[in-house]
C-alpha cells in the first residue's frame, strides 16, 4: 500500500509540525513516505548539531546502524588529543538511536564491564553477555587492555565466545571466571591515546576529529547556542522534521529485522576489481580493510531498505551503495593503510613534511636539514594554535610514524643527544640523506 498522490500531495503540503504529529499516529506507513538517502542528506541531517567532521559523522552514524546487520557490524576508533570532540561526535550520534540499543561505558576493567553488562548463568556456570544487535561507545578509555579481551569478537570469529577472567575472591584470592559472550555489536572506542596495538587496529576504522580553526570556532557557536537556551534548543531538534524522520528510519530499520544482505557477482567483481586497482601491493591487513568495504556498502543498502530488491529478510545492494561506500573508504584509506589515526597522519603532512622542507631549502645542500623535535613543537603551534606535549610526541607519535614508514631518525653528527627527525619523502631520500 502506497499513498495516493492526493495523499502524497496532501503530506507534502502538511507543516514539520504537522508531518510529525501525523507519522507519529501512522508508525506502520513510514516506508510509504519514505525516500532514498545518501551521504549528502545525512550531513544534512547530523550537522544540525555537529559541525564539519563530514566524513566522520557518516562513518560514525553508518557505524553504529551496522549493529541491525546480521555479521556486518562496523567498529570504529577516535584517536585524537583531549578536547577534540572524539567522544562528542558518536554520543550525539546515538541520541538518534533506541535507548535500549545503546551502552555508553566510562573508563572500566574489563571485569567490570563484564559484570556490568552480564547476568549470571547457573546452568553455563558463568556471566552471560548478550551484545547482539547493540552500540557499545566506550568513552575516554586511558588504554586498549579491554579491546584485547574482545578480540575474537571484534573480529566476529564466533557468535558465542568463551573468556576466563580473574577476579578477586572473598577469602581465597584470586579466581577465574566464565564470561560468554553471544552476537556482534557495533563498537566506538574513543581514547586520547594515540597509540593502537596493530591487532586493534585492523578491526576498526581509525577516525579522528577535525581540529583547525574553522570548525573550531563553529564547535563554539553551536556550543553557547546550546547552552544558552537549552530547552529552546532542544524543542527545536525535536520539532525538526528531518532529524525526526531519521530516527523513525532507524526505528523502522530496526523492526525490519533484515537478516542477509547480498552483493550480486558482477558488483562483487566490480568491487574486488576497485579496490585491488587502489592497493599498489596487497597485505595481509587488506584482508580486512576489504572487509570494512563491504561492511560499508551493506549498510547504505540497508539505510535503503525499502527501495532494494528484497526477498523476505534478505535485500540485494546495488551499485549505489558500492559508489557511496568507496567515495567514503578513499577520504580515509592512506591513514588505514598505514595504520595510523588521522589525526597522526595530518600532523605528519601539516607539520613534519613542510616544516622539513622549509629547512631544507634554507640549508646548503640539505646538510643538517633532519629536523628536532623543539622544531616539530612550534611548526605544530603554528599550523594547530594549541601545543603538542613532549612526551606524546616522543612516546607515541615519532613511534607510530617510524613504525609507518613515514620518518627515519639518526644521530645529530653534532650532539649525539639529540634526534635528527627526515620525513620519508623522495626529496629526503634522494637529496636530504642520500
Amino acid at each position: 500500500m502506497t499513498l495516493t498522490v492526493d495523499q502524497k500531495s496532501y503530506f507534502d503540503g502538511l507543516s514539520d509540525e504537522g508531518k510529525i504529529q501525523w507519522l507519529t499516529t501512522n508508525m506502520d506507513r513510514i516506508g510509504e513516505i519514505l525516500e532514498p538517502i545518501g551521504p549528502d542528506e545525512l550531513v544534512k541531517v547530523l550537522g544540525l548539531t555537529i559541525k564539519r567532521d563530514e566524513t566522520n559523522k557518516i562513518l560514525t552514524f553508518l557505524g553504529q546502524l551496522s549493529a541491525y546487520t546480521e555479521d556486518s557490524q562496523l567498529n570504529i576508533s577516535f584517536n585524537a588529543p583531549s578536547s577534540s570532540g572524539k567522544s562528542f561526535i558518536p554520543t550525539e550520534i546515538a541520541n538518534l538511536f533506541p535507548k535500549e540499543d545503546v551502552k555508553q561505558v566510562g573508563y572500566c576493567s574489563p571485569t567490570a564491564f563484564f559484570h556490568d553488562v552480564g547476568e549470571f548463568d547457573k546452568d553455563k556456570g558463568g556471566y552471560l553477555v548478550d551484545l547482539s544487535r547493540k552500540i557499545l561507545i566506550f568513552l575516554d578509555q586511558p588504554h586498549t587492555m579491554l579491546l584485547e579481551h574482545l578480540r575474537p569478537m571484534l573480529s566476529h570469529d564466533s557468535k558465542e565466545i568463551t573468556i576466563k577472567v580473574t577476579d578477586k575472591a572473598e577469602k581465597h584470592g584470586m579466581k577465574t571466571k566464565n564470561i560468554f559472550l553471544l552476537g556482534y555489536p557495533s563498537v566506538v572506542f574513543c581514547t586520547a591515546g594515540m597509540k593502537i596495538d596493530e591487532q586493534e587496529a585492523t578491526r576498526f576504522l581509525l577516525l579522528s576529529p577535525e581540529i583547525h580553526q574553522e570548525k573550531i570556532r563553529e564547535a563554539i557557536h553551536e556550543k553557547i547556542k546550546r547552552e544558552s537556551d537549552v530547552t529552546s534548543y532542544k524543542s527545536a531538534l525535536s520539532g525538526n522534521y528531518d532529524r525526526f524522520l531519521l530516527m523513525q528510519r532507524i526505528e523502522a530499520i530496526k523492526q525490519a529485522h533484515i537478516t542477509d544482505i547480498q552483493i550480486s557477482e558482477e558488483d562483487a567483481g566490480e568491487l574486488e576489481k576497485y579496490f585491488l586497482e587502489k592497493v599498489t601491493s596487497v597485505k595481509p591487513r587488506h584482508q580486512r580493510d576489504i572487509g570494512k568495504v563491504i561492511g560499508l556498502v551493506k549498510v547504505f543498502a540497508l539505510l535503503n531498505l525499502w527501495f532494494r530488491e528484497r526477498m523476505g529478510a534478505t535485500i540485494t545492494a546495488n551499485k549505489e551503495d558500492i559508489f557511496n561506500a568507496y567515495m567514503l573508504w578513499d577520504k580515509i584509506s592512506e591513514s588505514q593503510d598505514l595504520n595510523l589515526p588521522p589525526y597522526v597522519y595530518n600532523l605528519y603532512q601539516d607539520v613534519f613534511v613542510p616544516a622539513y622542507e622549509k629547512k631544507y631549502s634554507e640549508s646548503y645542500g640539505g646538510v643538517g636539514a633532519g629536523l628536532l623535535q623543539k622544531e616539530l613543537m612550534k611548526k605544530h603551534v603554528e599550523v594547530y594554535g594549541r601545543y603538542l606535549p613532549d612526551w606524546q610526541l616522543r612516546q607515541e607519535i615519532l613511534p607510530m610514524l617510524e613504525a609507518a614508514g613515514l620518518i627515519t631518525m639518526d644521530r645529530d653528527p653534532n650532539d649525539k643527544r639529540k634526534m635528527l627527525i627526515y620525513p620519508t619523502t623522495s626529496l629526503t631520500i634522494s637529496e636530504g640523506q642520500g
